[in-house]
């Protein structure tokens, strides 16, 4: 079964609103004028009364049929019974009165022969117990008639006003959701060549602004995503395809003559070479693989981050000594988190702070114990990092310098993507602080 549209839904729901309101309006009138009707009955019946009681006192039977009769003559939808006080009739003055009436006192209602009647009770004597009974009868046909019509009209009325109002609700349902439909239109017309397409903010509802923010927002991230895993490709394929057609080449080479048993094995370290850096960047991809499906369980040991800085800046002591460059630690602070994971984002950290620090300048490692997180910080001396390639520091084989070094072994750019990793798998964040003449990488892991 089809479903219904939304504009559908709002209109069925408009019609049955308006059915609604019409009907209970249109009952409450109907009520209001039978009750109307009833009160004006039972003041003309009561005013009748009264006269006959009138009429009919101190007056001798021979005279009592002759005033009835003028006093009846004065209204012609008016009808009279007189029943003794044993239940005989005594007097009718109209052929069409029924022969059953009903005998409590008081106002009632009935039918007979088409005819619709007000029937009033009441003694002649009210003093009296045995006085005989009155019974008048009003024809309210005209008023039933009246009744009917009016309900026939709000029926009428309601179904007319429930057409009219979904076709009106539809109409409206339909143009309001025209955002909605541009909407639909925008999703539809989306490509992995057209991430770019944006719906005008400006133009759309309130009630819908902040879905369409939401859209547009989702956009952005997915052509950043898909720009991307593009880039990544990319940069997949650009640090694979020089090692390969090194191993290529160079294996040809070797294998154009007979060469000595040296030779081979030369060439067979010089592959091994390049095949171990191709298994560590595959292992690299891995291991942030695993990471994007949370598949990183850190251990929770108790560690002494002094401690563990203090051991990377022994391993890097040699290859900073020979570069010029000194390195310090400041504070010490204690985390519960896993020693191996820990180890290798402040290496990388150190390592790439190394690598771009000038002679004769200083890499420092900063721990700062705070109430809710331990800070880590690892700040270098050279060359700051602009501002605009700030954020993109952490991208996979991304690389600060411009000078891209085609078939370099030793950094393929995912050493900050996987102390990012390592970081967010801990609970925590990193990012980075430049100016001139200084860059800052710094670690926040909360407590835990």
């Amino acid at each position: 079964m089809r479903r219904l549209s939304l504009s559908s839904r709002l209109a069925l729901l408009f019609a049955a609103c308006t059915a609604v309101v019409s009907l209970f309006a249109g009952v409450l009138f109907n009520r209001a004028s039978e009750a109307h009707f009833i009160e004006l009955d039972q003041q003309q019946l009561d005013a009748k009364l009264i006269g006959l009681r009138r009429a009919l006192q101190n007056v001798r039977p021979a005279e009592s049929a002759a005033r009835l009769a003028d006093e009846l003559s004065r209204q012609a939808d008016l009808s009279l019974r007189i029943t003794g006080g044993d239940g005989q009739r005594w007097y009718d003055s109209s052929t069409l009165i029924p022969k059953d009436l009903p005998p409590p006192p008081g106002l009632s209602t009935i039918s007979s022969a088409g005819t619709d009647y007000r029937v009033l009770n009441a003694p002649l004597y009210p003093d009296k117990t045995d006085s005989p009974q009155l019974t008048l009868l009003l024809d309210i046909t005209h008023h039933q008639h009246f009744l009917q019509r009016m309900q026939h009209l709000i029926w009428l009325t309601v179904g007319l006003s429930a057409l009219a109002t979904a076709l009106l609700g539809a109409w409206a349902a339909r143009s309001g959701l025209q955002p909605l439909r541009r909407m639909s239109a925008v999703a539809r017309g989306i490509s992995a060549h057209s991430l770019n397409a944006r719906l005008p903010e400006a133009q759309i509802p309130p009630e819908l602004a902040e879905m369409a923010h939401s859209f547009n927002a989702m956009l952005a991230r997915l052509d950043d995503s898909f720009q991307r895993l593009s880039a990544f490709s990319a940069d997949i394929a650009h640090e694979l395809r020089t090692p390969l057609s090194n191993l290529l080449t160079h294996t040809q080479v070797t294998l154009t003559r007979p060469r000595p048993i040296e030779d081979y094995r030369e060439a067979l370290h010089s592959n091994l070479e390049e095949l171990q850096w191709m298994a560590q960047l595959v292992n690299d991809m891995l291991y942030l693989a695993k990471a994007d499906h949370g598949l990183l369980m850190p251990k929770r040991d108790a560690l002494e981050l002094a401690d563990e800085a203090d051991v990377l800046l022994e391993f890097f002591a040699p290859l900073a000594e020979d570069a010029g460059v000194s390195l310090t630690r400041e504070g010490h602070a204690r985390i519960d988190g896993d020693r191996s994971m820990l180890r290798r984002a402040l290496s990388n950290l150190l390592d790439n702070a190394l690598r771009f620090t000038p002679a004769d300048g200083g890499v420092n490692v900063r721990i700062v114990d705070q109430s809710s997180a331990v800070r880590v910080s690892v700040e270098n001396s050279g060359e700051g990092i602009s501002a605009e390639l700030l954020p993109r520091l952490f991208d996979r084989f991304y690389r600060a310098d411009p000078a891209r070094q085609e078939g370099s072994s030793e950094h393929a750019g995912l050493g900050l993507a996987i102390t990012q990793s390592i970081v967010r798998a801990h609970g925590g964040q990193i990012h980075c602080e430049s100016e001139a003449g200084w860059t800052r990488l710094v670690i926040e892991l909360p407590r835990t």
